[in-house]
């Protein structure tokens, strides 16, 4: 017998919903107010901030400031209107397009909405039902969720695991010869929860037996790895054998907006097979005039990303000499292993909000394994010595509090 579809939804809210009662509006959508910064206020306090993607500190740039203002002056926030195909396409929208293939080395560059979308769309846009697609089981949610929309086979690899991507590629190259399909094979240049690179020249050391094409999804390496900030394929150098090469303008370029760049006869299959953005109204004119500000200054501003890494270094160095587990990162995205439960995680990070004056997110299961607790830090450009310092200090402070047993006893009292 039929039943009403909302009563599984009121039921049922989910493994994070389930906790809204008690997390919303803290733990789940805070509040963080002011000026994007290295401070911020939080629930009416000053707080060290290490959950903002603002990599290079350009958020508040007054350099940034000054073009996104005269650019929404000139243009408000709706020119141009309707989608690029019919009435939204501008010689500015071309120019970023220019300006960030020649950045990444690649022939063109095509221009989205949204990362999240457009990695949803392009993934779509790109295989057909006879092609098989291969990919790393912690790639990001927007890759997973192109993934299911698949309509043939895919294989999933154990993370940066070699030897499951061998195993899993042999898999999709006997099945693409049965189907006449083709392999695309997926992957992060940074993984943006643990803070690994992808093993990318290990993967392109498959190309040549396996005949696959890479698609690399750059959201934290653009702006931070590489020469200039170019990314994760200049660091480990291997740009050219990324086929499809994709980057957000949401992190270290502060703004919204991302880009695809390849072969120019690929990206053009996107730009009229997209279909997120051939039926979406076109990126406003303030956040393109904005984003060819701050790629001139990544271009230009080495010591933006010097910075960033003296404060990495410097967090990193100091978390690992007080006793932390900040797992294999090698970027600057610095996770920190605890052990717990969620009930724990909360009354921890009320403790770090509210008396110690740090703001970090909090990942719990089912992002992570049940049992863990990653505190994860993003150092910006902004950050201060002294910034760091207090967190080292809070950091000690909890996890003494964390091993002997004071979070779960308020979190039983919580419940």
């Amino acid at each position: 017998m039929a039943t009403d579809l909302f009563d599984r939804i009121i039921k049922d809210k989910g493994p994070l919903g389930k906790w809204a009662q008690q997390a919303e509006g803290y733990y789940v959508f805070p509040k963080l107010e002011g000026p994007i910064s290295n401070r911020m206020s939080f629930n009416g306090k000053k707080v060290v901030t290490w959950s903002i993607n603002d990599y290079l500190g350009l958020a508040n740039h007054p350099e940034v400031l000054k073009v996104d203002g005269e650019a929404a002056a000139e243009h408000g926030m709706a020119y141009p209107m309707g989608a690029r195909m019919m009435s939204g396409h501008t010689k500015f929208h071309e120019q970023l397009e220019v300006e960030c293939a020649e950045f990444v080395e690649k022939e063109a560059a095509y221009l989205v909405n949204f990362g999240y979308q457009g990695m949803v769309s392009a993934i779509d846009a790109l295989v057909s039902k006879d092609d098989i697609i291969v990919y790393d089981m912690d790639t990001h949610a927007c890759i997973i969720d192109g993934v299911r929309l698949h309509a043939g086979k895919r294989f999933v690899y154990r993370h940066n695991d070699m030897e499951s991507f061998e195993k899993n590629i042999k898999r999709a190259k006997r099945m693409a010869d049965k189907t006449g399909g083709g392999i695309l094979v997926i992957s992060e240049g940074v993984f943006g929860m643990r803070g690994e690179q992808g093993r990318l020249k290990e993967i392109v050391s498959f190309k040549k037996e396996y005949n696959f094409r890479l698609l690399v999804d750059d959201a934290h390496g653009f702006g931070t790895l590489g020469k200039d900030g170019k990314g994760t394929g200049f660091e480990q150098g291997i740009q050219d054998e990324i086929d499809v090469y994709f980057a957000t303008f949401a992190k270290s370029m502060a703004g919204i907006g991302a880009f695809f760049a390849g072969d120019k006869d690929v990206i053009q299959y996107l730009q009229y097979n997209m279909r997120s953005q051939m039926f979406a109204k076109s990126l406003p004119m303030a956040m393109v005039k904005g984003a060819l500000k701050r790629l001139d200054m990544l271009r230009t501003m080495p010591e933006l990303k010097t910075k960033l890494w003296e404060n990495t270094n410097a967090l990193q160095s100091g978390l690992r000499n007080a006793g932390f587990d900040l797992g294999t990162t090698q970027t600057c995205i610095t996770p920190v292993f605890l052990k717990g439960d969620i009930p724990e995680a909360m009354a921890m990070v009320n403790d770090l909000r509210e008396n110690h004056g740090i703001f970090c997110s909090i990942v719990v299961y089912p992002v992570i394994p049940k049992g863990l607790i990653i505190l994860r830090l993003i150092p910006t450009a902004t950050h201060t010595q002294e910034d760091i310092d207090e967190t080292i200090t809070a950091f000690s402070a909890i996890r003494e509090l964390l091993e002997n047993g004071t979070y779960k006893k308020i979190a039983t009292s919580m419940v």
